[in-house]
């Protein structure tokens, strides 16, 4: 009996000394709200002009590589910006690791034209 009590008692007791990986994994959710983080960052500043507007590479394809490029205007502050795409790389990159993602393993490049559209830095094609 007291065989079966302790055999009862540990299987109560062994999921509380479990680790929940779960509060630490990167999810599509986290991923969207960093990005729009970022989003509305870069919204935040207005250019004047096309000679006023850069590119960023952006995200983590899982064969290697950028998933796009932001186009932003020149005056938001440059560390700030490379801060926060970094911390979303590294959360995108995670995130492949962990769900074992694939993409195409097709190179993007920066944009070609990029202009300055009422204030706004935007990819021309």
């Amino acid at each position: 009996m007291k065989y079966l009590i302790r055999i009862a008692l540990l299987f109560v007791l062994l999921p509380s000394f479990q680790c929940d990986e779960e509060d630490n994994r990167t999810t599509p959710e986290i991923l969207a709200e960093k990005k729009q983080e970022i989003l509305n960052y870069i919204q935040s500043f207005s250019c004047a002009n096309a000679t006023g507007c850069l590119s960023i590479a952006f995200g983590a394809k899982p064969c290697g590589g950028p998933r796009e490029f932001l186009v932003y205007p020149n005056t938001v502050d440059q560390t700030t910006l490379e801060t926060l795409v970094e911390e979303y790389y590294e959360m995108d990159h995670q995130y492949n690791i962990e769900t074992g993602a694939v993409s195409d393993c097709m190179v993007v490049g920066p944009p070609n034209n990029i202009d300055c559209v009422n204030g706004v830095c935007t990819i021309i094609d």
